[in-house]
């Protein structure tokens, strides 16, 4: 019999949602049977695949110990550079700037440079997790950038902030800036962009639509003009949605694509490859309390990033 007791970072799970991450050995359907032959218990007492777990729980499983990992000595991310670029951190979350080029979670199987794995080896050699104290959790930014899109990213470093970051970007209660050159002058200086949107998956592309139709998805982009740099428009950007490519496609919707951005159609090139995209600013415009409460109102701003340098360095130029 193995009995796992529930902590604070396992807690507010379904049982069958906790099995699968602390016995991945064990097959969907075997565990399922179990549960429902009282091998596996709660409390001691008959459970449901979808009863939620409290802090303070135990689950007594009566099975094979075939069914269950030896916690090992060595990780898969200690095989990554722990190196980080950190905005911002407390004990609940994360924000970290991630380069062109750099995955944020990995596509393939083995070792590979990706930002999740570099967090949760900067958060172990900083003794702010230990992977052998825990049953189920693992430290994970909250959301996503394109592959040659730089920028911030916010993690959660528990359990409860890392639910708590998923909720509040699904309520767009965590705002998001991008800055961005577009090429040629903007107008109007302001705008809200709604199109519908599909994906061109051979083609790694969206398509979008100005009128919905089968499998398209609104997709909502707000504008504001900074300034005119040269003949081009640097603009904040930002996301209400948050679909594939969807700052890039629609300001080529609009004819003024992304400066480098030759995937979607930009005549001119940037210095340092790629679109001209910066994820920049994280606002935390709260509605309800969370165990992040505190970060009401407040703005993370990145202070230095290839755009913003680049940025920084033509405005000095012009004065």
């Amino acid at each position: 019999m193995r009995e796992f007791l529930i902590s604070e970072n396992d807690a507010n799970q379904r049982v069958d949602r906790f099995l699968n991450k602390a016995c991945p050995l064990l097959p969907s359907s075997l565990m399922y049977k179990y549960i429902r032959n009282k091998k596996i218990k709660v409390n001691k007492k008959r459970c449901t695949i979808s009863q939620r777990l409290a802090a303070g729980d135990s689950i007594q499983c009566y099975i094979k110990e075939e069914f269950f990992s030896s916690k090992e000595e060595s990780y898969d991310f200690t095989g990554i550079s722990p190196k980080l670029t950190v905005v911002y951190e407390d004990e609940h979350i994360l924000v970290a700037y991630k380069p062109k080029d750099m995955l944020v979670q990995k596509d393939q199987s083995g070792i590979q440079d990706n930002m999740n794995d570099r967090l949760r080896h900067y958060l172990y050699v900083h003794h702010a997790y230990d992977p052998k104290q825990e049953q189920s959790f693992t430290p994970a930014f909250a959301h996503r950038l394109d592959r040659n899109t730089e920028g911030i990213l916010i993690a959660g470093k528990t359990a409860a902030a890392l639910r708590c970051l998923n909720e509040k970007i699904k309520t767009h209660e965590i705002e998001k800036y991008y800055l961005a050159l577009a090429e040629g002058e903007l107008k109007p200086k302001e705008a809200d962009l709604i199109f519908y949107h599909d994906k061109d998956m051979r083609n790694n592309k969206a398509v979008l639509y100005r009128e919905p139709s089968e499998n398209t998805k609104q997709i909502h982009t707000h504008y504001r003009l900074i300034q005119t740099i040269g003949k081009n428009s640097l603009i904040e950007v930002q996301l209400f949605t948050g679909k594939s490519h969807q700052i890039r496609a629609s300001f080529a919707m609009i004819h003024h694509p992304l400066i480098g951005d030759k995937k979607y159609g930009a005549k001119q090139d940037y210095d340092f490859g790629n679109q001209a995209l910066c994820a920049y600013k994280l606002r935390f415009a709260f509605k309800d309390d969370c165990c992040l409460s505190y970060l009401k109102d407040r703005e993370i701003v990145l202070k230095s990033g290839e755009l913003i340098d680049y940025i920084r360095k033509y405005r000095a130029h012009r004065k």
